[in-house]
């Protein structure tokens, strides 16, 4: 038996915010439905490649595919009322979580605001996940992570000084969001667990990514001190920052904090003449002579891999890693060691490494099991089989395109 098995949950929900909670609640054992439409599918299935061997198709994304593992996918057109809105509660009767990620107002439009979904199902819990939340003054303005990445900060401390600011790859923010979102339908459930009764979660994806710049922020309300892009460095360390290694665009990153560690890396270094003057020696010359230091340090790591520059200063107990690529983590033995990638086929893909659980329950393991599924693949089963409509209504829903 898996953590969250017999927990039923609709997910009115694309992109990443709302289908990768469901992710974690199907990797987990709950039976997630995800809810698209041939009129609007997902929008991982038709914006964003990589597609299998570049060649587009619904059932061919890849990024699609790492959200979407363990799940049932249906089609129902919501812009079809009122039969849609008839399925559509149908189904919130069934479930006990509904996720929605939908501009605020949308949902409300659809005949689906909690205030209604509740009358259906007193114990309904029902997360909606958005950019700025439900309320406030901004609370309607449309957006991706990659605008929430500059909104709460991060976009400013990126890149160089004397650069202009540079966008964080991919929609950051909304993995932050993720994780506060998992975490308060598993919190919404143990409440419903003792009391039996459901609730309202309006997660706002702009208050998440916030809590991640903390420290910057405490920064100016005690120092009033602004923060300011600095590219790899680091207030108090130097070296800090990323290390050419031979091969072709290999790296490796290195951390020094204490002057201790400093006289360690000299020792790995063979303690060279550059690295024995004066001006090293102290935390406070290093840091103002760093341009210089990141010079001589990285004329020394060129002359080896990333892996045996790492092996080299961990063993000394210095803080340092390899610069992985994409290739790099696929191979990497410490995932591998932890089942990360879990090879399954599915129909148009093929073979396709999902991604496991960021963590292991000794007692109710989890994780990918099952393919992410095919546009509508598991319309029959789930309206007759799950919800009970007979054959004739089911045909008949698919002749009006309300499942399309």
């Amino acid at each position: 038996m898996q953590a969250l098995e017999g927990v039923k949950v609709v997910e009115f929900a694309a992109f990443a915010a709302g289908p990768v909670i469901g992710k974690h609640l199907a990797d987990h054992g709950a039976v997630v439905v995800h809810v698209e439409s041939r009129s609007r599918p997902d929008g991982f299935r038709t914006h964003y490649p990589p597609y299998k061997d570049n060649r587009y198709g619904l059932n061919r994304s890849g990024l699609f595919a790492l959200c979407n593992n363990n799940k049932l996918d249906v089609t129902l057109n919501l812009k079809k009322p009122p039969r849609a809105l008839d399925l559509a509660h149908r189904m919130v009767r069934w479930a006990d979580v509904v996720i929605e990620n939908f501009t605020p107002g949308t949902i409300r439009r659809l005949g689906l605001a909690y205030e209604e979904l509740k009358k259906i199902n007193p114990r309904l819990i029902m997360l909606s996940t958005s950019n700025m939340g439900q309320t406030g003054p901004y609370a309607t303005h449309p957006g991706f992570g990659t605008q929430l990445s500059s909104l709460a900060g991060f976009t400013h401390l990126t890149g160089y000084p004397e650069a202009s600011p540079q966008f964080l790859y991919g929609p950051y923010v909304d993995f932050i969001a993720v994780g506060y979102g998992t975490v308060a339908i598993l919190a919404a459930l143990d409440y419903r667990r003792r009391t039996g009764r459901g609730q309202y979660i309006d997660t706002a994806q702009y208050d998440a990514g916030v809590q991640f710049m903390a420290p910057a922020i405490l920064d100016y309300l005690v120092n009033r001190r602004v923060a300011q892009r600095m590219g790899n460095r680091h207030p108090q360390a130097a070296p800090h920052g990323a290390f050419p290694c031979k091969g072709e665009d290999r790296w490796c990153v290195i951390s020094v904090f204490a002057d201790g560690e400093w006289e360690a890396l000299c020792e790995v270094m063979g303690r060279p003449a550059w690295a024995r003057q004066a001006k090293f020696a102290t935390l406070e010359g290093r840091k103002q002579n760093e341009d210089e230091l990141e010079r001589e340090l990285a004329r020394w790591t060129a002359q080896f891999s990333p892996e045996e520059v790492v092996k080299k200063l961990q063993d000394k107990g210095i803080r340092s890693a390899v610069v992985n690529t994409m290739a790099d983590l696929e191979t990497d033995p410490q995932l591998q060691y932890r089942k990360t990638w879990r090879e399954l086929e599915q129909a148009e893909i093929g073979n396709f490494a999902y991604e496991g659980p960021p963590f292991h329950l000794s007692k109710t393991p989890g994780g990918p099991t099952r393919p992410d599924p095919l546009l509508g693949e598991h319309n029959q089963y789930f309206y007759t089989q799950v919800l009970g409509l007979p054959e004739e209504e089911f045909e008949d829903l698919r002749r009006e395109g309300v499942i399309d």
